[in-house]
């Protein structure tokens, strides 16, 4: 099914799931009685193996899965990164949803948020208040969402014919293929990506790679194990998780890339998940204990500890000084930690994120 602007919505369709910004989260409520199946990650559908079995080197199938007790709330206590954040400031309770319906969030210029959901192939859009619509529908299990300076937006399709689509300012495709194979022959899932000027976008997916204005992908990198992935203001740099650390890159006026170099030690030495920047070109990479903060020069500033492990953030409202947190897991009606449930937090910034670009 195409992905398609929703221009109106049934009044209330997800009340049950925004509240006004508290503290605490309140408790999930009770699934629906007959809720549709979750839409498929490309190597948990029935038709994957078949897909496969015709590539050069056939990836070994796997799942992730979020099912299952989930940690708690935990207590934290914020310190102040100078020019950065003021000591003493507190995440603010948003938005949250059951599922794997949460990730790759982007901010928008009407002080808005974007949210990728994977189980229900749609992208939720929070108003400035936190108010949730449906902004599209039908994105065959997106993951992550990027809108560059033009305007244009862009979704990775984790679902079975993996694939990087534009959603607006038309719906079209921009690529699915690599080296003569489809991104289903690739050993992992489309992660996140982020778009640039040009009409083209990067994207991780165990790897990074970069799909051109014209649909051609090119893979760069040696010895990455990517996820988050952002450019710098000026688009000449890119910084992409590893483990551990965050390599940096330099990006050519045709959008390849050369120089590949670490940019920066995650403290903990841990798995970075997504990335924003600020204005100024500090890094924001989100981590399970929270937000790292990286200099343009590559040292490490300081942690934003969360109220839950985090896997995407991203500067948003109307001046840009708001961070936004995709954090993982909820308390369910019935009172038990739960991981397979999304949440969104805010907290008040010193720093601005850059205005240029969405994300």
């Amino acid at each position: 099914m195409k992905a398609k602007r929703i221009l109106a919505i049934v009044a209330g369709l997800l009340a049950p799931i925004a509240v006004a910004a508290q503290n605490q989260a309140p408790k999930l409520l009770p699934a629906p009685a007959n809720p549709p199946a979750p839409s498929l990650q490309s190597t948990s559908d029935p038709g994957y193996a078949a897909e496969v079995a015709t590539c050069k080197n056939p990836p070994k199938p796997f799942r992730i899965n979020f099912n299952g007790p989930g940690p708690g709330p935990r207590d934290y206590s914020v310190t102040a990164i100078p020019g950065v954040i003021a000591a003493g400031q507190q995440w603010k309770f948003v938005w949250q949803d059951a599922g794997n319906n949460g990730d790759g969030i982007v901010g928008t210029n009407d002080g808005g948020l974007l949210i990728a959901q994977n189980d229900k192939s749609d992208v939720v859009k929070l108003d400035k208040n936190g108010k949730p619509s449906i902004a599209y529908t039908g994105t065959h299990t997106g993951g992550a969402v990027s809108v560059s300076s033009k305007g244009t937006v862009f979704i990775d399709e984790r679902g079975l014919h993996a694939a990087i689509w534009e959603l607006a300012p038309e719906h079209k495709l921009l690529a699915d293929s690599y080296s003569g194979e489809t991104l289903d022959c690739m050993p992992s899932v489309l992660n996140d990506l982020v778009a640039d000027s040009k009409g083209g976008a990067y994207f991780t997916m165990g790897g990074l790679f970069y799909a051109s204005p014209t649909g051609v992908v090119t893979k760069y990198g040696d010895n990455l194990r990517t996820n988050g992935i952002i450019v710098s203001p000026d688009e000449k740099k890119l910084y992409v998780t590893n483990v551990g650390t965050v390599v940096v890159f330099d990006v050519q006026p045709d959008g390849s890339l050369t120089n590949q170099h670490d940019f920066a030690q995650l403290q903990p030495k841990t798995a970075g998940d997504g990335s924003t920047i600020d204005a100024e070109g500090r890094v924001y990479v989100s981590t399970d204990p929270g937000v790292q903060v990286i200099g343009t020069d590559g040292t490490w500033l300081g942690l934003i500890p969360t109220p839950r492990p985090i896997i995407s953030v991203a500067f948003g409202g109307r001046d840009k000084k708001t961070l936004f947190i995709l954090a993982r897991g909820a308390e369910d009606a019935n009172g038990q930690q739960i991981a397979n449930a999304a949440q969104v937090y805010t907290i008040q910034m010193i720093a601005q994120g850059y205005k240029g670009r969405p994300k």
